[in-house]
């Protein structure tokens, strides 16, 4: 269906890829992963051919149709959230286009000399848009972005007025109501919360064509996708299996290749030692050519690669109080809409807490309280005695100084620490050689948010309030905070749509429903456990 042959691509310096080879067959789902910069997203563009490769070739089998998303989602204006859908649906909606014309035209009587033609047209058309399921093309708009977070009232309202992030919903809803034979998906869960990624990873589970993917959704991954391609070091490997088989198998070929290329480099050591020993000796000079010869001829194993991952040991937080925070008969609301209303909420020492509940429910706004960026309209919101506040969310990157580079930055926020140990921070977190001298301005989203985190955790608090601290994490750095924050001594509140991220770390979970809210106790895990759904619209 879809097969990369040989395929060779370089920008300026960079090699992306040399012989790289690749195949998807109907009803295959592929992941794609490999580390930021390694050419995912070239792949697709490659297969889309917005971009030809400087050597090999990219086939895709005639009559294949594609539906590509991507981060780009261009102007979306003057249309309503369900029209903007519904026209990018390909070939279906451009015939429901022609049919209204033709319509319209048919009952137009200044055309009655053009009738015949009209109708002939019209049962040309109406039989092909039957046969795309065009009759029921609104209903299945409206259920995909309804599995995606849109009210009934944003679905009908102008698509203009959304936010970034809800317009990159509207170009996921396109792509998914197009059917394509084939889905190319470029990070399609990185706006999307986690009863919309339960319901997309439902879709894609029962979606009938081929899909690649990139995410740094691990669970998502798992599920979902039964091969997986990784792109390192100008290198395609295919493996047979979900994410989970792919790290084990990708582990032990890396220690069986470590082990050959150790056997190889000792095989060699004691020949060349015999060689320089014998060297000079008349009665050894046949054995030495012998071996000479037999080394030039010997194919050598290349290097093992290994993924350079940094780890930091942050410093113990200094002790807080048994009680950290506490909520006492908090109401607030925003407008007519009552947020919380007569509230009680306490966190002590050491707990963990996860807080779930669908879009509105009051997850950051929890935060926002505890925090004292909002104030409550009645009630107490109250910190414990020695807390050291830390608290990330999203708006914190607009904090960063543009015109400072990622050392610069650090080396503000902490003036007393040596080189050795910033650079090193800096290293955790993906940033290494001369990244740590890129201008936060040049950064992106996911830079900034491994940069915040990074200075916010070099003298960590003892209550750490995390709001989605995990977007545009690739799956590398995700591990790495997880590890970072399992050995973290202190206590902490956070709202996360990653799964694994919400295992690893929680010990409580807070659900908040409009009508209430239930505590659970133990992590993530037990949550669904108990509640028979891993989040609380599903």
């Amino acid at each position: 269906m879809i097969r990369l042959d040989n395929v060779a691509k370089r920008f300026g310096s960079q090699i992306l890829y040399v012989d790289a080879c690749m195949s998807v067959v109907r009803g295959e789902k592929v992941a794609l992963v490999g580390p930021n910069g390694a050419g995912k997203s070239t792949i697709f563009r490659l297969i889309t051919r917005t971009e030809q490769p400087d050597e090999g070739q990219v086939a895709v089998d005639r009559g294949v149709t594609i539906g590509y998303f991507d981060q780009n989602v261009g102007e979306m204006a003057d249309r309503t959230v369900l029209g903007q859908t519904m026209a990018g649906a390909g070939e279906v909606a451009s015939l429901g286009e022609e049919l209204h014309t033709l319509e319209q035209a048919m009952a137009d009587p200044t055309r009655a000399d053009h009738l015949e033609r009209l109708v002939a047209r019209f049962g040309e058309v109406q039989p092909r848009f039957d046969e795309l399921g065009g009759y029921q093309l609104e209903a299945r708009a409206r259920e995909i972005l309804g599995g995606l977070g849109f009210a009934d009232d944003v679905i009908d309202g102008d698509v203009g007025s959304l936010s970034g992030g809800w317009k990159m919903r509207v170009a996921l809803a396109r792509i998914l109501l197009m059917r394509p034979d084939a889905l190319l998906l470029d990070e399609p869960t990185n706006h999307l919360d986690l009863e919309s990624i339960l319901w997309l990873e439902a879709f894609l589970r029962d979606f009938s064509g081929a899909i690649i993917i990139t995410s740094h959704d691990r669970e998502l991954l798992n599920r979902l996708c039964g091969k997986v391609v990784e792109i390192d070091g100008g290198e395609l490997t295919s493996y047979s299996g979900n994410y989970e088989f792919y790290e084990a198998q990708r582990e032990l070929a890396a220690q069986q290749h470590e082990a050959t290329y150790a056997r190889q480099q000792a095989m060699l050591a004691k020949e060349q030692a015999f060689i320089d020993r014998f060297a000079a000796r008349a009665s050894h000079a046949a054995q030495v050519q012998s071996r000479v010869k037999k080394l030039e001829k010997i194919e050598r194993v290349v290097p093992p690669r290994r993924r350079k991952v940094v780890e930091f040991e942050f410093r113990s937080p200094p002790r807080s109080g048994d009680d950290v925070v506490r909520l006492r008969a908090v109401g607030k609301r925003y407008g007519p809409r009552v947020i919380y209303d007569g509230f009680d909420f306490a966190i002590r020492r050491l707990e963990r807490w996860c807080v779930m509940g669908i879009n509105g429910a009051g997850k950051s706004t929890l935060l926002k309280l505890v925090v004292g960026d909002v104030l409550p309209d009645a009630g107490q919101v109250v910190l414990g005695a020695s807390v050291k506040l830390g608290y990330f969310a999203q708006h914190t990157m607009e904090l960063l100084d543009p015109s400072l580079t990622v050392l610069g930055q650090i080396e503000r926020a902490h003036p007393r620490a040596s080189q050795g140990a910033l650079r090193n921070l800096l290293g955790a977190f993906g940033f290494s050689g001369d990244d740590i001298e890129k201008p936060v301005r040049v950064l992106s989203g996911g830079e900034k948010v491994r940069l915040v985190l990074a200075d916010m955790l070099y003298e960590p608090p003892n209550f750490l309030v995390l709001d989605e601290p995990t977007n545009h994490l690739d799956l590398d750095t995700k591990q790495m905070l997880t590890r970072a924050l399992a050995d973290f001594s202190g206590t902490m509140l956070l709202v996360s749509h990653d799964r694994a991220f919400l295992a690893a770390l929680t010990n409580r979970v807070l659900e908040l429903d409009h009508g209430g809210t239930r505590v659970y106790g133990g992590g993530y895990t037990e949550y669904v456990a108990q509640s028979h759904h891993e989040a609380p619209s599903r």
